[in-house]
């Protein structure tokens, strides 16, 4: 397997000002649609950066598989280049698939010194479901995930007071290349760091949301639970898509108390 190749975009703030947030998204979401609106209200405090899965928005679709730590040693190497260039550290934010990014980065930050955990854990799902998915998706397509994900992604009746928003998440899911859906859910099969979690190396913030049924609040608690010193808020309101449900509070929560946290953990 090849570390894949990641678009990444710039989605709030200028290049070199303010603290690098890089954030990254959902199986099925372009980063753009799930970040979108946080990423502009952070951007008075951040410059943010988001990439894509292979297949989804920007980026081009897998030429083979991958795994969680592949996508999270491609994020850590193309941050480390454009810190390189400018000296301090960088923060990291992401949901569902984006957090089990996020946790691997705990365990080898490279350039990260804070990481947030939203939506997810260090296992999602069985891996059974998974295999299962990813065999309906190579059939079926994409769009046949869009009644399922329109129920689990969302909290209840938000997709009748932001029909907009919604529906730019789910017109992201219809377009994603379904090969790379496929791998991107066996790469979720295979993810668990339950047992290396307490390594972690850097600061953890988890973010479950409220009414999240794809990752419940209980499980992320757990994997707060099992590592010392990381910090748990919940997303009140909130399904399984914080940043797209509660912008303002997404970017509220996400304060990242000391921005030159060491590695020594």
């Amino acid at each position: 397997m090849a570390e894949p190749d990641l678009a990444f975009t710039r989605l709030a703030g200028h290049a070199g000002e303010g603290p690098l947030l890089v954030v990254g998204p959902s199986l099925g979401t372009s980063v753009e649609a799930l970040w979108g609106h946080a990423a502009a209200l952070l951007g008075d405090r951040f410059e943010v950066l988001g990439w894509d899965l292979p297949g989804h928005g920007r980026s081009k679709p897998a030429a083979e598989a991958f795994s969680v730590a592949q996508l999270a040693a491609a994020v850590r190497r193309t941050t480390g280049k454009i810190i390189g260039g400018r000296g301090g550290t960088a923060l990291y934010a992401g949901v569902s698939f984006g957090g089990a990014v996020a946790l691997e980065l705990a365990l080898d930050p490279g350039p990260f010194s804070q990481v947030a955990c939203i939506a997810s854990a260090a296992k999602i799902g069985e891996a059974g479901a998974w295999h299962e998915r990813a065999a309906l998706v190579r059939r079926a397509g994409t769009s046949v995930m869009l009644p399922g994900s329109a129920q689990r992604w969302f909290a209840p009746g938000f997709i009748d007071r932001d029909p907009a928003t919604a529906n730019r998440l789910l017109r992201s899911l219809s377009e994603a290349d379904k090969d790379s859906y496929a791998l991107a859910c066996a790469a979720l099969a295979d993810f668990d760091l339950r047992d290396r979690l307490p390594q972690a190396r850097v600061p953890v913030l988890f973010m479950p949301g409220e009414h999240d049924v794809v990752v419940p609040p209980q499980v992320a608690m757990e994997a707060a639970h099992s590592l010392p010193g990381a910090t748990l808020v919940v997303a009140a309101g909130c399904g399984h898509l914080p940043p797209a449900e509660d912008p303002a509070a997404v970017a509220a929560l996400l304060t990242f108390p000391t921005t030159e946290a060491t590695h020594d953990r």
